[in-house]
């Protein structure tokens, strides 16, 4: 048991406190591994949503690629895509248990130190009012005693946080003795603060720090070519970004890049345990969002944040490539590095949507279609990126013969239960994955 400060005697003093085992949020479970598996569960759950609405094209008006471009544009098969998410995640599970290693076991029993610590910070900021009165030529003395009568705690902060009033009884050195007590305001501003207060501005911190993190690191893979090549163009094989695509990087990039800096942005601000859980929760699905393909105007993302999937996808176009850098929450450090994308994205997108579409219309009419997005080897399929960014050449590989598609390539019905083929592949499964043959 810690005893109580007794720094000065004209604050309150602090409570005495006992530490003891925080419990778990289940019985059956613990803290640590729900910190490793939220997320996960997070970014599959979210994932299969947005799966779901792209199979059934529940709001096409939304989408920002059709589903030609879905065809067309990817350099990536799905199955290659889910094997390099699922690394990525081993890689993130065994850093959240690395990280759990390196704290101090998870207590309770302080919160009232803790608040009275932060009450105490209040009384003795209270002594700072009578001389910024006095410096603007008010008689704080006079004030107070003015309103002593009807706002006896407003006088007491004019003098100085001066409450002679308020005493408690308290073991000083083993004998009982009367000693300031906490008005009941400052308890509850100070209980405010920790509560409420402190753990808002650790969570902003980390939102900083996790986006100067991305986008110091994202804007290096991209204007240095070894580290682009041999690391971030496997991210950029994804032209059209679907929601379990967003963790489809080179493992070490994945780390570097999502796994140390949440780990980081978690250390930094000095958040608990289960202030993490929310956190990492919160900026992986925040990926898996920007990353969606779809701009929904109801998505709470959306509102809060500048840096959205439109945003993104920017990113992801060969014309974009390098710009829109941040990720995954604002976009002030794309305005300051000067990386923002500016114009008109429109044109360029329709373009892309126009080449898609002719060439679905010329497979139609040659009876062929082109073999499936499995390497990077099928890049060669798409006229705006026959060329990998950054000047990296992709090898070209013959179509082979397949089945010509049924129906008109108008018809949007028939393109789009094509497109729903493609995601579900011949040996269907619930994320739409095509065994490798």
């Amino acid at each position: 048991m810690a005893s109580a400060n007794t720094t000065s005697y004209d604050l309150p003093p602090l409570p005495d406190y006992t530490l003891t085992p925080l419990q778990p949020l289940t019985w059956w479970i613990s803290d640590e591994l729900i910190q490793a598996a939220l997320p996960v569960l997070g970014y599959w759950i979210v994932s299969l949503i947005y799966h779901v609405i792209d199979v059934y094209d529940l709001y096409p008006q939304y989408r920002l690629h059709t589903p030609a471009e879905v065809l067309k544009r990817n350099h990536v098969s799905r199955y290659e895509v889910l094997r390099d998410v699922v690394l990525q995640q081993i890689i993130q599970i065994i850093a959240s248990f690395s990280l759990s290693m390196f704290d101090d076991p998870p207590t309770t029993g302080i919160a009232d130190y803790h608040v009275a610590w932060y009450a105490q910070k209040i009384r003795l900021a209270q002594r700072a009012v009578p001389i910024i009165f006095s410096a603007v030529g008010l008689n704080p003395v006079a004030l107070a005693s003015n309103i002593s009568s009807s706002q006896p705690t407003l006088a007491s902060v004019l003098i100085g946080g001066k409450y002679p009033t308020l005493l408690q009884t308290a073991t000083i050195a083993g004998e009982q003795t009367l000693v300031p007590a906490f008005a009941s305001w400052e308890l509850a501003t100070a209980s405010f603060a920790y509560w409420y207060a402190i753990p808002a501005m650790q969570f902003a911190a980390a939102i900083v720090i996790m986006d100067a993190w991305e986008y110091m690191l994202h804007r290096a893979m991209h204007m240095n070519k070894w580290l682009y090549v041999t690391f971030h163009s496997r991210h950029h094989r994804l032209y059209v970004p679907y929601a379990y695509g967003a963790l489809y990087n080179h493992p070490l990039e994945g780390f570097a890049l999502d796994t140390l800096g949440a780990g980081i942005s978690y250390l930094l601000t000095g958040m608990t345990m289960r202030q993490s859980m929310f956190f990492f929760t919160l900026s992986t699905v925040k990926t898996v969002t920007d990353h969606g393909g779809y701009a929904f105007p109801f998505d709470p993302f959306h509102w809060l944040f500048p840096n959205n999937a439109a945003y993104h996808d920017i990113h992801h176009q060969s014309w974009g490539i390098k710009t829109n850098f941040s990720q995954p929450f604002f976009i002030y450090l794309d305005r300051l590095g000067g990386t923002m994308y500016k114009g008109d994205p429109t044109e360029k997108y329709e373009r892309a949507r126009r080449v898609a579409q002719q060439k679905l219309d010329q497979e139609k009419e040659n009876g062929v279609t082109t073999v499936p997005a499995g390497s990077v080897a099928a890049s060669a399929l798409s006229t705006d990126e026959n060329l990998l960014p950054q000047g990296v050449a992709t090898p070209r590989i013959s179509r082979k013969k397949a089945t010509s598609i049924s129906s008109s390539a108008g018809n949007f019905k028939d393109l789009t239960n094509k497109v729903n083929q493609n995601l579900h592949g011949r040996r269907a499964n619930v994320l739409g994955v095509r065994s490798s043959e």
